[in-house]
């Protein structure tokens, strides 16, 4: 405890290191659980300059000017088509280091090859070089994580298109493969699409800062879409079903099978996809014995009807 405390004087503030997921999620008092569901949710609060470029950011994607854009995200919401100012959230984990320690081919060219393969030796020791499955058998189980086009297609077939207004929200995507993605979506935002240089002053060269700015917009977003499991997909999963909001959720074994296809005609993809995504626009996932009650917050944090 004493170590704990000792940058307190000094800094203002105490480290605690990551141990939620070590506790026990099942058998416990329902009031501990709602405890925990308001502390992770609810008690969540970012630093004024957050909340305020976050605002500021919603704001725009929300603007008049792009409200023609809404209309395919209405279709899934099931809303009012005459209600201006909608738009969603994608998160796309590509970048090198997502890509790299996959194993997966992901084409791009020979330069982003060549680098995926550095990366691969350089950084992760060959390790994943050393994978005891194919590229087409990572695809059709879902290992490999969704490229850009990828998702941009999957986004069409579930009735997205070139009108929706849409917010990147990533660190760094391999930029070889995010063209793609922008042809099928022009109206695609990002943070530095949407603000100045000197709004972004306070938080550019700051990952977790720049990762609560994302976690405030997408937040506040009509819909959520995740191209992957992960801790930021995980966060806001739980988050959005503890405020009923609507997460779609890629179903990647199928879509990795069907990638693997490449004479399967438009007509028989779009249906294939959007038989595969019934249940996945957002209804509640009830937590499993040992699951985290922060990635799977129902019924433990639910009011009993």
């Amino acid at each position: 405890n004493l170590i704990c405390l000792l940058p307190l004087p000094s800094y203002g503030i105490a480290a605690v290191a990551p141990f939620s997921h070590r506790l026990a999620f099942d058998d416990l008092p329902a009031d501990l659980q709602h405890l925990r569901c308001k502390v992770n949710f609810q008690a969540l609060v970012f630093r004024p300059h957050i909340i305020s470029l976050g605002e500021t950011l919603v704001k725009r994607l929300r603007s008049p000017v792009q409200a023609h854009s809404d209309e395919s995200i209405h279709r899934v919401v099931e809303e009012s088509t005459n209600q201006a100012g909608k738009y969603a959230v994608l998160h796309l984990r590509f970048d090198k280091d997502m890509a790299a320690h996959s194993s997966c081919d992901f084409g791009g060219g020979r330069a982003e090859k060549l680098a995926l393969a550095k990366y691969r030796q350089v950084i992760w020791q060959g390790r994943v070089l050393n994978s005891q499955l194919t590229n087409e058998e990572l695809r059709n189980t879902g290992r490999c994580p969704l490229t850009p086009e990828e998702i941009g297609l999957l986004l069409v077939a579930l009735g997205f298109d070139n009108r929706t207004r849409l917010y990147l929200a990533s660190h760094k995507v391999l930029t070889l493969l995010i063209s793609s993605l922008r042809k099928l979506f022009p109206l695609m935002e990002d943070k530095r699409s949407l603000a100045s240089e000197e709004e972004l002053a306070d938080v550019e060269g700051k990952a977790s800062v720049l990762a609560a700015l994302d976690y405030y917009i997408s937040m506040h977003s009509d819909i959520f879409i995740s191209a992957s499991p992960g801790n930021m997909h995980n966060a806001l999963l739980a988050h959005r079903t503890y405020e009923n909001l609507k997460t779609i959720r890629p179903n990647m074994a199928l879509l990795g099978h069907i990638f693997v296809n490449k004479s399967m005609e438009w007509s028989e993809f779009q249906q294939a996809v959007q038989a595969g995504h019934k249940g996945r626009y957002g209804q509640i996932r009830l937590r499993k014995p040992k699951q985290s009650i922060y990635t799977y917050p129902a019924p433990d944090c639910m009011c009993q009807g």
